[in-house]
């Protein structure tokens, strides 16, 4: 396969997090609702039922366009996309054809640009529940705001294509745009994919894959269907333009119809809603909306934090979780919260399967916490069990470390009895010691640790060995 170039391009639909649809005033919100309670005269396209545009809608989409670079046209136009299908009331579709609101962006994935075309704006459909031998109908989710962002052709591979993918989702998470969650359907993609001769300047012929619900379906997918054109080209045969599904339980892309072309649609401009017009002011007060971006956030963090690359990585993923580490490293040293955030946090998010937002411990108490253990209150494997109490409970640490009586011992005097009983009781692994063997030196802090219930600091505890030993 190697003598072959795969190329990709990306349509990504996000459903935005509006309190109404697109065009009426019904709640936007779908999920887990009970079927057809969030319709009107205007999503189920009643007769002498008029649209009117959500404002909030193009707000995200302009601030999704301009965190992508792209430029937002003072002038965008809805048009009538026909198709007949059970889930679409009308028949057609509102969506933005020939004159979308933002054009020509870019997003960096794994240092490489890759170029939007476009972000619009359109309405969603509604949804089928197969049961049985009967299909029905919900439409809950029909004239729900839609963005659609279309990428250029420059993806070159199926991880790129997941990479991209994961980028888009950060971006419209930050922006408060959408949840970008792929599992609930607020989030869905196709790709187009074709393959062709290394170094060939003529496009294969391309193939559009749907049904594509989550990062893994993605990558699966656009790795078989290319595996798959691959092999018709060195059979001899020709790739046909079609449309494919992605079986995911099968993991294989199946043929549904032939390619739709634009001429299909049978575009023209929607004779109920004006040209949207948005002049200066309104794109400068947009703007002013965004917040910092998940690439300019990550620059910060490595100039004001010194973290390491990795550690960034993971705590700007989220803007709950980078919020976090910000407000704990206000309080106390930075990397010290970024190893608690991203090793002992994280592990008990994952194991609980709660958001970072749902902790019951605080910013301001891990930051006590990681102070106690710097001034030597308490010592490491003490700190942890803290931890684990005000995860489960909350509350104050120096509060917890007083009623659980887990203060460091470092009182010379009463480590320095500790350590002679351990020296005493193992007289072969202090003459290991003595002889040069550092590694016993382990198993003695370990018998001190043990004597004090954990308490002592075994810093000051190995001080006192080697004075102990050396003398």
């Amino acid at each position: 396969m190697s003598q072959y170039e795969t190329v990709i391009g990306m349509e990504v639909h996000v459903e935005l997090q509006t309190a109404s649809k697109m065009f009426c005033r019904c709640p936007a919100h779908h999920f887990r609702v009970e079927a057809n309670r969030h319709i009107c005269p205007v999503c189920t396209a009643q007769p002498g039922a008029l649209p009117v545009i959500n404002g909030r809608a193009l707000e995200l989409t302009a601030m999704t366009g301009m965190a992508f670079d792209c430029q937002v046209q003072e002038r965008s136009v809805f048009a009538r996309k026909n198709y007949l299908y059970p889930d679409l009331p009308k028949g057609y579709q509102i969506s933005q054809y020939e004159l979308p609101l933002c054009t020509r962006g870019w997003v960096e994935v794994e240092g490489r640009r890759i170029g939007i075309e476009r972000v619009h704006l359109e309405e969603d459909t509604g949804k089928l529940v197969h049961q049985g031998s009967l299909s029905l109908v919900d439409y809950n989710r029909a004239g729900v705001p839609l963005m659609e962002i279309v990428s250029d052709s420059s993806l070159r591979s199926a991880d790129e294509a997941y990479a991209y993918l994961v980028a888009i989702r950060q971006v419209v998470r930050y922006l408060g745009a959408s949840s970008g969650d792929m599992e609930k359907g607020a989030m869905r993609c196709e790709a187009n994919i074709s393959v062709r001769l290394a170094g060939a300047s003529e496009y294969g012929t391309k193939v559009e894959v749907k049904n594509l619900n989550s990062f893994r379906a993605v990558r699966n997918a656009i790795a078989y269907e290319t595996g798959r054109q691959v092999q018709v080209l060195e059979e001899g045969g020709q790739v046909r333009q079609v449309t494919m599904g992605w079986d995911e339980e099968a993991g294989v892309t199946r043929q549904q119809r032939s390619k739709e072309t634009s001429e299909d649609y049978r575009y023209f401009p929607e004779p109920d809603l004006m040209p949207v017009v948005v002049g200066e002011a309104w794109i400068t007060r947009v703007q002013a909306l965004l917040p910092e971006l998940p690439q300019a956030k990550a620059a910060r963090f490595a100039s004001q934090y010194g973290l390491s690359p990795q550690d960034i990585g993971v705590l700007v993923e989220d803007q709950e979780v980078a919020a976090y580490f910000e407000e704990a490293a206000s309080l106390a040293d930075p990397k010290l919260v970024s190893n608690w955030v991203t090793v002992e946090l994280f592990r008990r998010l994952k194991e609980d399967g709660v958001g970072i937002g749902q902790s019951k411990l605080t910013p301001q108490a891990l930051a006590e916490l990681i102070g106690l253990v710097k001034s030597g209150a308490i010592n490491q494997r003490a700190a942890k069990e803290v931890f684990g109490v005000l995860w489960a409970e909350s509350g104050s640490p120096a509060a917890v470390v007083a009623a659980r009586g887990l203060g460091q011992i470092s009182d010379t005097g009463a480590l320095e009895r500790a350590v002679a009983e351990a020296v005493a009781a193992n007289p072969d692994a202090a003459a290991k010691i003595r002889a040069g063997n550092d590694k016993t030196i382990k198993f003695l802090i370990g018998q001190v640790m043990k004597a004090t219930r954990g308490k002592a600091n075994p810093a000051l505890v190995e001080e006192l060995l080697r004075r102990q030993l050396a003398g």
